[in-house]
């Protein structure tokens, strides 16, 4: 196993900070790495702590009296210069659980209440987004949502469309829009099963 020797600092942001590792790989070959966290102490990173609390929440709900459509965000997003397709989601709060910070992100972002399912803690768990370049981990909270859309919560800097997709919107989506991976593999579910919750009863 590799052995990180010290880890510096290098550029401070108020959401994400560069970190660069020193260390050595388990062949004793130097290695010269870059982090990217929304940790903001180096002290308190992942790799120091062991510890893996999630930094944001992702949201997968479905919407309708048939349950038979699923709320995901069409987001602007700087890093493509250009709109994806994506579960609601955001940054959980300090003290906050995540299943709080997924109610309060749904309203924020759509609108819309959410009721959170009550699943086997291995389904939403918070896992790593992208492992190569970052530590952040998201946990994921199911449910239903309610209520009326409306983008009157939604900060000034967001882009933010509200999407209530059917199956055959689905489709096309996958078909041909940008879509984040996190959400396509859900929304392969989503596809596939009669009850797209189906699976978290499965363990």
């Amino acid at each position: 196993m590799g052995k990180i020797l010290k880890v510096d600092k290098i550029a401070d942001n108020p959401y994400v900070s560069l970190y660069h590792i020193d260390a050595v790989s388990a062949r004793n070959t130097p290695v010269s790495y870059y982090l990217a966290s929304r940790i903001q102490k180096a002290e308190e990173l992942k790799l120091a702590t062991g510890e893996n609390r999630p930094d944001g929440v992702i949201i997968y709900s479905l919407y309708g009296e048939k349950r038979d459509k699923v709320v995901l965000v069409r987001q602007y997003r700087y890093t493509i210069g250009g709109y994806i397709y994506e579960f609601p989601a955001g940054l959980v709060e300090k003290g906050e659980d995540f299943h709080q910070g997924a109610v309060r992100e749904l309203y924020e972002e759509t609108g819309l209440t959410l009721t959170p399912l009550n699943v086997p803690a291995c389904f939403e768990k918070p896992m790593f987004t992208t492992i190569g370049m970052t530590d952040e981990s998201c946990a994921t909270v199911y449910g239903y949502a309610s209520g009326e859309i409306s983008k009157e919560a939604q900060e000034a800097s967001e882009e933010i469309e509200i999407v209530l997709a059917d199956r055959e919107e689905v489709k096309r989506i996958l078909r041909e829009e940008n879509v984040a991976i996190m959400c396509a593999y859900m929304l392969m579910h989503f596809l596939k099963d009669e009850d797209p919750f189906h699976f978290l009863q499965e363990i």
